[in-house]
């Protein structure tokens, strides 16, 4: 049984969302158990209200948590709070993976505070998935990976090239691929095209154990042409927030249009098989959530937003990662990808 850690504290929606997305899951044939880190009260109290397997979820006491609005660095003075309980849980192997719906820069702190990173990675990498029109590996999953996309500000081409191979490993966990399409997202396919980064990063990748296919224009990720799309977390995070709010503006304008015109409504009434595609699409509570990757833990970072099913998902691919060995296949790929281990540069 795969044990995950839960912030039950930090998500837009409280702990009550949290406590019914890990009561769902008990529900389920699944050998997954859930502790749920937070105000012990607070969570006791909530899971009184839901009907859940008590042997498959327990809870664990933690002082106070990180908002949504707080400042990520708070996380130093308060080291027993929710999320920082969790990543603890993980360094010392009582769990095998943590989820928190919190602040992403808390959590991303509170991890690399407790967990180093695995030997070789420069720098660690939030990944996120997104909906693209071709499919996936042998599940035909509508979606790919984009990293970073908000862990890093600037990176160097050592980085890219990391993120490239952290990247690759979980793409190959979660959507099954068995050799994940790699690139680097530039200004054009060329391979001299792109920031001093990219373009060293890219030579670096050719002829190296990834299935590196080169670099691809942001119009390519919608496309889905790639599996795996590595770029800086500053970019990365602009993309991400631009594909979430396409989708979102498309659900409300077919919504209004409904609403105006009876000829409208007949019209959309007619492509309502397209539109419910859509909308399964884009919603990012089918994928549960983005991986923190490069630390050696488990770590899953769902969206801020989430409820029940989302976290139920977020909690059940943290699972899937760890049964798929994710630090173990990241470490593999650095070295066969010849990274140096700077160990003044790693967390203690």
């Amino acid at each position: 049984m795969v044990t995950v850690a839960v912030d039950a504290m930090g998500g837009d929606k409280g702990p009550d969302a949290v406590v019914q997305g890990a009561a769902l899951l008990s529900r389920e044939d699944v050998d997954i158990h859930v502790r749920l880190v937070g105000d012990a009260a607070v969570v006791h109290e909530a899971l009184s209200k839901v009907r859940y397997d008590p042997r498959r979820v327990s809870v664990v006491s933690a002082d106070g948590f990180v908002a949504p609005t707080d400042d990520p660095r708070c996380v130093r003075d308060r080291p027993q709070c929710s999320v920082m309980r969790a990543a603890e849980l993980v360094k010392t192997g009582e769990v095998d993976a943590m989820v928190s719906c919190g602040n992403t820069g808390g959590l991303i702190l509170a991890a690399s505070t407790h967990l180093r990173r695995i030997p070789g990675v420069r720098r660690a990498a939030l990944a996120a998935v997104y909906p693209t029109e071709q499919k996936h590996g042998p599940k035909g999953d509508p979606f790919a990976l984009i990293l970073d996309v908000g862990a890093t500000t600037q990176t160097d081409a050592e980085a890219l090239v990391g993120f490239a191979a952290m990247g690759s490993a979980y793409s190959a966990i979660v959507s099954e691929v068995r050799a994940p399409r790699v690139a680097l997202l530039s200004n054009g396919s060329e391979p001299h095209k792109g920031t001093p980064a990219i373009i060293e990063a890219h030579q670096r990748l050719l002829g190296g154990p990834l299935n590196f296919v080169g670099n691809v224009e942001g119009l390519e990720i919608p496309r889905g042409t790639v599996d795996v799309i590595v770029t800086e977390g500053f970019m990365g995070n602009v993309v991400l927030k631009m594909l979430e709010g396409v989708g979102e503006v498309m659900r409300d304008v077919a919504k209004k249009a409904s609403s105006r015109r009876i000829e409208w409504r007949l019209g959309l009434s007619m492509l309502g098989g397209g539109l419910r595609e859509l909308k399964r699409l884009t919603d990012w509570k089918v994928y549960g959530g983005a991986p923190v990757l490069g630390l050696e833990g488990v770590v899953i970072k769902a969206h801020g937003r989430s409820e029940a099913r989302a976290i139920r998902n977020a909690v059940k691919v943290a699972a899937k990662t760890v049964r798929g060995g994710l630090v173990e296949r990241i470490q593999d790929s650095v070295s066969a990808l010849g990274l140096e281990e700077d160990a003044s540069d790693r967390a203690s």
